[in-house]
């Protein structure tokens, strides 16, 4: 099981959500890399029939991640009553699934999946990254006042979105934990 991410398929345009088959259009050197990787293990299931499969993933977040990560940050920093930043205009979309459905979907592909075939994994949680702040600092009753506006990231792409669809479809997942329930337990 090669694991990929959401990233490789670049921005989704408005309500369009990604599908395995759609082509890969990275914006950054590590959806690059990432999109590079994907193509390299399709090619030994292509050439050797070697039994790879992909999965691309939307953002997890979960405890104990690490705390340069966009969730785990934005708790740590409230919780010090620390700046905030956040990248350009902060309305990013960004998918978020909790680390144990990503674990659950793994294990999914793992012993029911198909060789040589792309898997999608998201939540449908989508939410612009100033959201997810805010509701951050409401559960923690933290001043929104600590949210800092910073230059936005080189090749940092408006919104991922994925079309589960396969996934829940041919290998009966479904992502179980709810937002909500993610993050009151990740913080």
């Amino acid at each position: 099981v090669h694991v990929s991410t959401d990233e490789v398929y670049g921005s989704a345009p408005g309500t369009q959500k990604f599908r395995e088959d759609a082509h890969l259009n990275p914006s950054s050197p590590y959806a690059a890399s990432k999109a590079a990787s994907d193509l390299l293990a399709r090619a030994y299931f292509q050439t050797y029939r070697f039994p790879v499969m992909v999965t691309r993933c939307s953002n997890n977040f979960g405890p104990y991640q690490f705390p340069e990560k966009f969730i785990p940050l934005l708790i740590s920093r409230a919780l010090e009553d620390q700046n905030i930043p956040i990248y350009g205009d902060g309305l990013q979309v960004r998918d978020w699934i909790f680390v144990q459905d990503h674990c659950r979907a793994l294990d999914a592909v793992l012993h029911r999946g198909r060789a040589g075939e792309v898997y999608n994994i998201g939540a449908g949680h989508e939410w612009p990254n100033l959201e997810i702040a805010g509701h951050i600092l409401d559960r923690l009753r933290k001043p929104h006042s600590l949210l800092t506006s910073v230059q936005d990231r080189p090749g940092h792409d408006r919104r991922y979105s994925l079309d589960t669809t396969n996934i829940e479809t041919v290998l009966g997942w479904k992502p179980e934990v709810s937002f909500a329930r993610g993050l009151a337990d990740t913080i």
